[in-house]
């Protein structure tokens, strides 16, 4: 599902005009035709990894025989030429990620970034760069390059937890700080659950739009930006917004918000390429 939130392009000064909005959605249902491969113990797999991707994923993350993520990664590798050549190219900056990771939730969000490069590769259309700024720098993690279209940045995260409708939007807040401004941004937040639409951008966006239009200084200021207008600057960064539910089945595994009011729009055709490709299994 897509959602769109079109406001005026105002100054800063401006901003409390921005709550004139228009809303539409589509949902390509017909277009939805997503190959369920072979499961193994919580995993998929399209072939036995050989001798080759069983290296490449023992030298990424260094466990013991019969560990549950190495032999994911395997299974991935053996799946799919593209995501193991991705992996081989990016090997230094993957196997850091891996093995510094300090917690096993931390290992689930690298975990989270490396399925996403799996499902978008599945689209010979997709190049991904994978942490273009550098290495351990604030900045995206991967940039996506769509065949014909504009590149954008895709950042992404994963909310701990079931999401609460009364939240406050940590996990958006926080990535808004990390879009360069001179490309179109899309944010990605994996959650756990039955479905995607169990997170309301539409409605998070909004009530934070709010708080900066009531000049809410206080709340802005303690999340890392310069008040309401430090928020809005970086807002306006944002182009859309995934959300991926990977236990969902079908059409409710993820859904796509458009922020019509960023600065530089994201291009569309990408974005639902990129939603085409996370409704898969694979």
């Amino acid at each position: 599902m897509v959602a769109r939130d079109t406001v005026g392009r105002a100054s800063v000064g401006q901003r409390s005009t921005l709550h004139s909005r228009e809303w539409s959605l589509w949902l390509g249902r017909d277009a939805l035709c997503v190959r369920q491969p072979h499961s193994i113990a919580g995993m998929t797999r399209a072939m036995p990894p050989g001798p080759a991707v069983e290296r490449l994923a023992h030298d990424l993350f260094d466990r013991g025989p019969g560990d549950p993520l190495t032999e994911e990664l395997a299974g991935w590798f053996a799946g799919s030429v593209r995501f193991r050549a991705f992996a081989d190219a990016h090997r230094d900056k993957i196997r850091k990620k891996l093995r510094t990771a300090a917690s096993a939730e931390a290992l689930r969000d690298v975990r989270v970034e490396l399925r996403v490069a799996r499902l978008l590769l599945a689209d010979r259309r997709v190049e991904l760069a994978f942490e273009a700024y550098g290495s351990g720098r604030v900045g995206p993690d991967f940039t996506v390059a769509f065949r014909g279209e504009q590149s954008f940045n895709l950042e992404v995260t994963r909310q701990r937890g079931v999401p609460r409708a009364t939240g406050h939007g940590a996990p958006l807040l926080a990535k808004l700080r990390q879009l360069p401004p001179s490309a179109p941004n899309v944010v990605l937040v994996a959650i756990e659950g039955d479905t995607a639409a169990a997170l309301d951008v539409a409605a998070l966006t909004l009530a934070l739009r709010s708080r900066a239009d009531a000049k809410d200084e206080t709340f802005f200021s303690a999340r890392g930006f310069e008040g309401t207008r430090g928020f809005y600057e970086r807002y306006l960064r944002l182009g859309g917004v995934l959300v991926w539910c990977e236990a969902a089945a079908g059409a409710a595994r993820v859904g796509l918000w458009i922020n019509r009011s960023a600065r530089i729009a994201v291009p569309e055709r990408a974005a639902r390429a990129c939603l085409q490709c996370l409704l898969g299994s694979q």
